[in-house]
């Protein structure tokens, strides 16, 4: 069976699985088919990807998680999946208020989210509400030509048994933050979103 993946940087997604993130911030990649981004799955496997992090561009507490990620031992040759993913909400971000309001949901600094935002300004930045799951016995498969590039979604032979899915934070709380998520973006000035 056919299973999605989301490239995401590993920093990332070791914040959602520890239940400390619930939102991921996209707007298109250099390899995306029509170099914007797109929805093409509400359930995925989440690819950790190590090119273009950087602390500078990390709030200043999820800084040392990268330095964790990045000496964490890992073959080159494998892809190793330890995280799958539901997107809950899809919120489509205009103005800069907008990002500063959801910052405490997210690990990028505030500066490379509206960074981002500038980056084709006709196009809202999109800002994924996502439900982070463990796997119980971590997925590895071959890296090759295939795995790379800057494209956000990859289509891998793979099956994943709901069963071995344990949720990064219960439903309780993960409720309640997104609850958080609107009650900020609700919160943004009319006239500025």
């Amino acid at each position: 069976m056919a299973t999605t993946a989301l490239k995401e940087w590993a920093v990332a997604v070791k914040a959602l699985r520890e239940g400390r993130q619930v939102l991921l911030v996209r707007k298109g990649g250099i390899r995306e088919e029509t170099r914007h981004f797109r929805i093409s799955a509400e359930r995925f496997l989440l690819f950790p990807t190590y090119e273009h992090q950087r602390a500078d561009l990390l709030q200043p507490e999820y800084q040392d998680d990268l330095t964790a990620v990045l000496a964490e031992a890992r073959d080159p040759a494998r892809i190793r999946f330890d995280t799958w993913g539901a997107m809950t909400d899809l919120f489509e971000i205009t103005e800069p208020a907008q990002v500063e309001a959801l910052a405490p949901f997210y690990c990028f600094s505030t500066q490379y989210a509206e960074e981002r935002l500038r980056w084709k300004p006709r196009h809202p930045l999109l800002v994924m509400a996502v439900r982070a799951y463990r796997l119980k016995s971590p997925i590895e498969v071959p890296n090759g030509p295939e795995m790379g590039g800057c494209k956000s979604w990859l289509t891998l032979d793979l099956d994943v048994d709901p069963a071995e899915l344990t949720a990064a934070i219960d439903d309780a709380t993960y409720a309640a933050r997104i609850a958080d998520v609107r009650e900020a973006l609700s919160r943004v000035p009319a006239g500025t979103a």
